[in-house]
């Protein structure tokens, strides 16, 4: 599975600092801490005629985990909604969007590790894109990967780091055994999710997710256990072993970039898919979100 190229995007103006420049000309100093040390955080969000869906949800987790990571000078909330504003009046993008919200510590006066050579704030890049949901009508094949997720130990998995290596070793794998993606365990050998989106699974009617202790517990993940906690629709988070998911009913993953999504195989092993009505229903109920008021942001110039 890899992306197709937009056309569209060939002339779209990305946003650096409150400035909008032209696809080819918009960059960073080789000083700012996204080069020097994959110093940053990030979003992803998605456009639905004309609105950008849970916006405040995304916001908060960015400025948690600039906060987290001790970012100084961070723009206010007002600076970021007005930024993304911006970007997609300009872009004249109203649906079927997506835009990588990226907030890096900012330039350094010099190369090094540390944060107190950052004395020029923070760095917002707002990139926006035609894309549509990348697995949209696709049904995924996933391997189970040697990389393992990181523990809170090392580096928490509940900041939205840019520091994607271990996530990007893991994707590498699936490519080379011909995967969509791969699935992480934690250091005790159970599933935290995958290299892109978290996991879910489905049996006697129950549906079972991994927690939170060593994964991202993502925007679509939270609104999905609200779904089925607002439906009367049984959910358990639990460590999950890899051969628990093999002899699942269904399984399937969520995230902004690809909402929800069927797997069909994991490591050669073809999953039952013996409880469609399920997902589909989840997915009829998650799509009734999208026109929900409170997870709705209007597309409206606030400059």
């Amino acid at each position: 599975m890899i992306q197709k190229y937009d056309r569209r995007n060939d002339n779209i103006k990305v946003l650096i600092n409150g400035k909008l420049y032209d696809r080819s000309s918009a960059k960073i100093s080789v000083f700012d801490s996204l080069i020097q040390g994959g110093d940053g955080v990030w979003e992803g969000l998605r456009i639905y005629d004309g609105y950008i869906f849970a916006l405040e949800k995304h916001i908060n987790r960015l400025l948690e985990s600039a906060k987290s990571l001790m970012f100084e000078n961070i723009p206010s909330k007002k600076t970021i909604l007005s930024s993304i504003m911006k970007t997609l009046i300009a872009n004249k993008m109203f649906t079927d969007v997506h835009v990588r919200l990226t907030l890096s510590r900012g330039k350094k006066i010099t190369s090094g590790m540390n944060p107190k050579l950052n004395q020029y704030g923070c760095t917002l890049i707002v990139l926006a894109e035609w894309k549509p949901p990348i697995y949209l009508n696709r049904n995924l094949k996933l391997i189970t990967s040697s990389i393992r997720r990181n523990t809170p130990l090392f580096l928490d998995s509940k900041i939205h780091h840019n520091n994607l290596l271990n996530n990007i070793l893991a994707k590498i794998e699936a490519n080379n055994y011909g995967a969509d993606d791969s699935i992480m365990l934690d250091l005790n050998g159970f599933i935290s999710e995958t290299n892109s989106t978290n996991i879910f699974m489905i049996k006697d009617n129950i549906i079972y997710t991994p927690t939170s202790k060593f994964c991202l517990p993502g925007i679509t993940r939270e609104l999905i256990i609200s779904i089925c906690k607002s439906h009367n629709i049984s959910i358990i988070e639990k460590d999950i072993s890899i051969s628990e998911l093999y002899n699942a009913d269904q399984v399937f993953t969520t995230g902004t970039m690809g909402e929800i999504a069927e797997v069909v195989e994991v490591d050669n092993r073809k999953i039952k898919n013996t409880n469609i009505d399920m997902i589909e229903n989840l997915k009829s109920l998650f799509n009734k979100l999208k026109t929900k008021e409170e997870l709705l942001t209007k597309i409206i110039s606030k400059s």
